[in-house]
């Protein structure tokens, strides 16, 4: 289904992260692909992965240091000369504005969230935007608690709200090159970032409960839906938000 497209994946942690099973589907499906991590502690368990994925480009990228983002699109243009799709799998706040009330947050942790978990992702489209000139998919995934206020899910509520908005948003804007903009709202898993909420396992155990599949959903569930969206089959989808939750979001 994606054989011979290019894509970037931005925010793989380990292999229980939503971006490893995003990336896992598009290599199935015949995808070359670059694969971004934090940092120097994070490198020990994503490049075996990358290894796996027999990924031509995988390095490390904060997009909260200056000039990061920015090198990995110019080592993708210098070895690919274009880019069919890119993941944007990051969202971050600080331990005090994710643990508190939102309206404690103080503004430079409200910026800060912001930055990583929304800005970045302008970032990528702007950067991936002379690059997809037979158009392409940007795809970032969110999260329920961007459309409805949940316990415990705090700062980060607003931010995917906002993300939200800007997928709508750049769809407007790109539209008329061929880029299409999407996101996914998985329902909860238990990744590296989800651990920094409070009470998540009770919040795993009222998703089951309360979905009309009564079950978890999984990284493949999520990967075969991202790899649909970026393939051509799904050329018409944009603008949209995309739920793969056992249909927890639907219900009263």
């Amino acid at each position: 289904m994606l054989k011979g497209k290019k894509g970037l994946v931005v925010g793989v942690a380990n292999d229980r992260s939503l971006a490893y099973g995003c990336a896992r589907h598009f290599h199935a499906e015949g995808a070359d692909l670059a694969i971004t991590y934090l940092n120097a502690k994070t490198e020990k368990y994503v490049q075996p992965l990358a290894e796996a994925l027999d990924c031509e480009i995988a390095r490390a990228c904060d997009v909260s240091v200056p000039g990061e983002l920015e090198s990995v699109f110019e080592e993708i243009a210098v070895k690919w000369g274009r880019l069919d799709f890119a993941l944007h799998s990051i969202g971050y706040a600080r331990a005090e504005d994710l643990h508190g009330r939102v309206i404690d947050c103080s503004s430079e942790g409200f910026a800060h969230a912001m930055n990583v978990s929304v800005h970045s992702f302008l970032r990528m489209a702007k950067l991936a935007e002379p690059l997809m000139t037979s158009g392409g998919c940007l795809l970032a995934l969110t999260y329920y608690g961007g459309q409805k206020a949940m316990q415990h899910y705090g700062m980060m509520g607003p931010v995917k709200g906002a993300l939200e908005t800007a997928i709508a948003y750049m769809a407007l804007e790109l539209g008329h090159k061929g880029i299409r903009v999407n996101g996914i709202s998985p329902g909860p898993v238990a990744t590296r970032s989800a651990s920094g909420l409070r009470n998540f396992d009770e919040l795993l155990d009222h998703t089951a409960k309360r979905s009309p599949e009564h079950r978890l959903i999984t990284l493949d569930d999520v990967g075969a839906l991202a790899a649909f969206l970026v393939s051509d089959g799904a050329s018409a989808m944009t603008g949209n938000i995309s739920y793969v939750d056992g249909g927890y979001h639907a219900m009263g």
